[in-house]
């Protein structure tokens, strides 16, 4: 990578005049034009702002450094006068959160778990109590396991992924990230004691599983170039990391790794898997490790996700059946399909999720509509029974369930505008309990709607999206903004979900909007493969024809209508600002994929070689090269005028580079022929997520809320 002289960046004078109210307008940074020529087997591109990419995984060079505090600073001058409304928007939004607050607990072999704030925490504290299943026992004390906010300390970033207890309920598992990379260190902690054990395994990903002696566990290693699924290790308490034996290891770096304990708790199911066909390992979790046993083998096209319970294995598996069907497997032979059960048979109407295994019952997560529901089965078989939600536009899913034991399901309901419900369902009579309501202090449910509508694409489908305002401040009248987000890649459905934070934007009038695009599983599997590879511009072309359907409609103002999305979300608002951008008054794009082309060519960039069953391979293809050059945001910037834009990047994102926005800000900058607000506002102690603590993430929130009001003419 050519590192060269500094970047002249004339502007940093008049920013730190502004900064300090001068009164002055800010002047935008100008990044240098360093031009690089990106080879290919099927061309050459040049990129002139290559230089800003450095993968130090520490520290970036001082010209990168400078190009991105400009920036940063500009953002910060452009916006001090709106600070005074984004102080009001995050006081808001925070004063909607009970501060000391906690999950429903639930049970888990003898105890019941939660996590919970006390006032001013900005992590969870993981806690528990002793149990049967019905009830806590009287008197059990409440024990705190970990404490978020302690391990925090010293850390401006900090992030607790995986707990885990082992089986005799004497210890815990954890992984912890201090820089956003989904570089954790493995850690250990002697509950009975609370003694913190010197163990300590660097350079891990997120899951932990232990062994059924309480005294060893499972884990993976963070491959050291990609960032992603290096070997699966076993480490024994109280020996050296060094020493951790390496059980399983993957070589083609085009799959994914994953481990979990099975439902039975008998089996450590390895999952090596694509977007397009997997496979799975396993080993037993009693006893001496063994040579991991090949349990399904890998097949072209076919995706199985399986679970162990009651001496078989069920299988969630695509083999002849497009939306996925639920089959029964024996012990001995899972992977022999002629002796395969159908227990839930494959529907052209639904589409099967995921499902959680019970003693006495199976919860199965399927999708109609763009909604998703859960379903009750015997675990012999059959149509079972629906759970049944109030709302067209919802979202029902499967909760914690980590005990097959249980006499309930728990499961997750919410909606645009009812916030997130706990609920258990009695596995046996089908009786609902509200566990837990998602405080939202102030809100008042029956003040907003929601609605599902239809809108016609360009090709004949029909695109759901889903609408919530505030009754009394908006109407179907073509005359009040709206925020339409997206996402539609994957396959990950993009939920009707309720936003607390959104709740500050329809009190002033604004409506919300999700557009369920082709490239998530929203429709079934069928929406998802026509969004995808060489129709990946049906995701871009149903966002369009969603916005042109709410404008004329009456939903949204066409000169007050805006967008946001956020990673594969944020290359779906990039390509639609070079499409059709003069149709939205602003526009978020937050972690943006924005350089598909140039990352798609690169093996060693975290997720490349992973994601080219999604994009297509531009190393092998010409066809997929040309297809993807013609979509991707930054290879078709033009001069022209684009919308106002706020774009977002964490200086540690190991999924999207910090890079990819920031090239695409200097030549998009360098660009347009328009005047309107320009922004890239950099978090230099966070990932792919943003920051980590619950209140510190709501600063960002509140920034894009004041940015897009500031646009629609609303200061209150």
């Amino acid at each position: 990578m050519r590192t060269g002289a500094a970047v002249a960046l004339a502007c940093i004078a008049l920013l730190s005049g502004c900064a300090t109210g001068t009164g002055r307008a800010p002047a935008s940074p100008v990044a240098a034009q360093r031009p690089y020529v990106v080879a290919s087997p099927h061309g050459e591109r040049t990129d002139e702002y290559h230089w800003l990419r450095d993968d130090h995984p520490e520290k970036k060079r001082n010209d990168v450094m400078a190009y991105l505090r400009a920036e940063q600073a500009y953002t910060e001058a452009s916006m001090a006068r709106l600070r005074p409304l984004e102080d009001r928007l995050l006081a808001e939004i925070r004063g909607r959160i009970k501060e000391d607050d906690s999950t429903a607990p639930r049970h888990d072999r003898g105890w019941w778990y939660w996590t919970a704030f006390e006032p001013g925490d900005e992590h969870s504290r993981w806690m528990r109590r002793r149990g049967g299943a019905a009830a806590p026992d009287a008197g059990a004390p409440a024990e705190t396991m970990l404490d978020g906010n302690a391990l925090a300390r010293g850390h401006a970033y900090f992030r607790v992924s995986a707990v885990e207890v082992s089986p005799d309920g004497g210890m815990v598992a954890w992984t912890e990230d201090t820089v956003g990379r989904r570089g954790h260190a493995l850690r250990f902690k002697d509950l009975r004691t609370g003694r913190v054990l010197d163990d300590r395994v660097e350079g891990t990903l997120e899951p932990v599983v232990w062994a059924n002696d309480g005294g060893s566990v499972y884990y993976m290693r963070q491959d050291p170039v990609l960032l992603q699924s290096g070997p699966v290790c076993r480490h024994v308490l109280g020996t050296p990391a060094a020493s951790d034996r390496v059980v399983f290891e993957e070589k083609d770096l085009t799959r994914f790794v994953s481990i979990e304990a099975t439902a039975s708790r008998r089996w450590l199911a390895i999952s090596v898997e694509g977007y397009d066909d997997n496979a799975l390992w396993t080993l037993p979790l009693d006893g001496e490790p063994a040579t991991p046993a090949q349990a399904l083998p890998m097949r072209a096209g076919v995706r199985s996700y399986a679970d162990h319970l009651g001496g078989r294995w069920v299988i969630r598996t695509n083999d002849a059946a497009r939306n996925f069907r639920l089959v029964s497997a024996p012990e001995d032979a899972p992977a022999d399909r002629a002796r395969w059960t159908d227990i839930l048979p494959h529907r052209a109407e639904a589409s099967i999720d995921g499902f959680a295994l019970f003693d006495s019952a199976i919860a199965v997560a399927e999708r109609v509509d763009a909604n998703a529901r859960v379903r009750i089965v015997p675990p012999g078989g059959g149509m079972g029974s629906l759970v049944p939600v109030p709302e067209a536009a919802c979202t029902m899913g499967l909760g914690e369930n980590p005990d097959p034991a249980n006499p309930d399901v728990r499961v997750g309901f919410s909606s645009m505008v009812t916030p997130r419900t706990v609920i258990d369902i009695d596995l046996a009579r089908g009786m609902q309990s509200v566990r837990k309501v998602q405080p939202v202090i102030g809100y008042d449910a029956s003040k907003y709607a929601t609605e599902r509508v239809w809108a016609p694409s360009r090709d004949g489908k029909r695109i759901p999206v889903s609408i919530a305002w505030r009754r009394d401040a908006f109407a179907r009248d073509g005359a009040h903004p709206v925020l339409i987000e997206a996402y539609g890649s994957y396959g990950f459905p993009s939920d009707a979900q309720f936003d607390q934070a959104g709740v500050s934007l329809m009190d002033r009038g604004f409506a919300l909007a999700t557009a369920h695009v082709r490239g998530g599983a929203d429709l079934g599997q069928d929406w998802y493969e026509d969004g995808r590879l060489l129709r990946k511009r049906n995701t871009f072309n149903d966002f369009v024809d969603a916005t042109v359907f709410l404008q004329s409609e009456g939903w949204a103002d066409p000169r007050r209508t805006f967008a946001t999305g956020g990673s594969a979300g944020g290359l779906l608002m990039g390509a639609v600002a070079n499409m059709a951008g003069t149709m939205y008054r602003g526009m978020g794009l937050h972690v943006p994929f924005v350089d598909a082309l140039t990352t798609m060519l690169d093996p060693t960039i975290p997720l490349t070689t992973n994601e080219w069953t999604q994009w297509g391979n531009p190393i092998e293809s010409r066809e997929a090269y040309e297809y993807i050059r013609s979509y991707s945001p930054y290879d078709n910037l033009q001069a022209k005028e684009y919308p106002a834009m706020l774009v977002t990047t964490g200086l540690w994102d190991s999924q999207v580079g910090y890079f990819e926005p920031a090239k695409y800000v200097a030549r998009l900058r360098r660009l347009r022929t328009d005047s309107n607000p320009f922004l890239m506002h950099v978090n230099m102690e966070a990932g792919h997520g943003g920051k980590s603590g619950r209140f510190e993430r709501l600063r960002q929130v509140a920034m894009e809320q004041a940015f897009f009001l500031d646009l629609a003419g609303i200061d209150r």
